[in-house]
């Protein structure tokens, strides 16, 4: 599947967004991919989750115990990738603002886990989430999302493997463009900000 590939996915369910946007990690975007759009028809959610599978090198496919998402976004993708990859799948909430494993889930010690989100922009949730897998007796070998936000420059610790990677400028709070601060904003994310 290419890039083009991808964004067709995206157009076709109209979850390629443009306006104002705060994104989850506090930054603010004139476009934003609606995964849950994307994701919310099983067909497609497996043929991508099938493809951000091929993606992962097969050395590290052989490794993965299980699969762990942060949620809201994660859940649904993390799903599929636990299908795609044969090997079980549980997600992360913040109840109290920290990631933790709850509703019975529970990682075997030194279980090798394989992140995996919707979207990673700045890395902040995934670090958090991989954090929390270390707290939980798990370790992070690799991770893995739909959409790179960051153009290929965050570092989360761990091999990253995108279905693809995106070059939408993002902006800090004082550094929105004149023509993008006229547009009200929206919230479209998971974590306030």
């Amino acid at each position: 599947m290419t890039d083009e590939d991808v964004f067709a996915e995206f157009r076709s369910c109209d979850a390629l967004l443009e306006g104002h946007f705060m994104l989850s990690s506090g930054r603010h975007s004139a476009f934003y991919l609606q995964c849950a759009r994307v994701l919310m028809n099983p067909e497609r959610a497996a043929r991508l989750a099938a493809e951000l599978a091929r993606n992962i090198p097969r050395a590290i496919r052989s490794e993965i115990d299980c699969v762990v998402s942060p949620a809201m976004g994660g859940i649904i993708i993390g799903q599929e990738m636990g299908r795609a990859l044969g090997t079980d799948a549980m997600f992360l909430e913040r109840p109290d603002g920290i990631f933790h494993l709850r509703r019975g889930f529970a990682l075997k010690p030194g279980a090798r886990v394989l992140m995996v989100e919707d979207v990673v922009t700045t890395g902040l949730s995934s670090r958090e989430a991989i954090e929390a897998v270390a707290a939980e007796g798990g370790k992070v070998i690799a991770e893995a999302s739909l959409v790179d936000r960051s153009a290929g420059s965050v570092d989360l610790g761990v091999p990253f493997f995108p279905l693809v990677a995106l070059n939408f400028p993002t902006y800090a709070d004082g550094e929105v463009p004149a023509e993008l601060e006229a547009i009200e904003v929206t919230k479209p994310g998971s974590r306030a900000a």
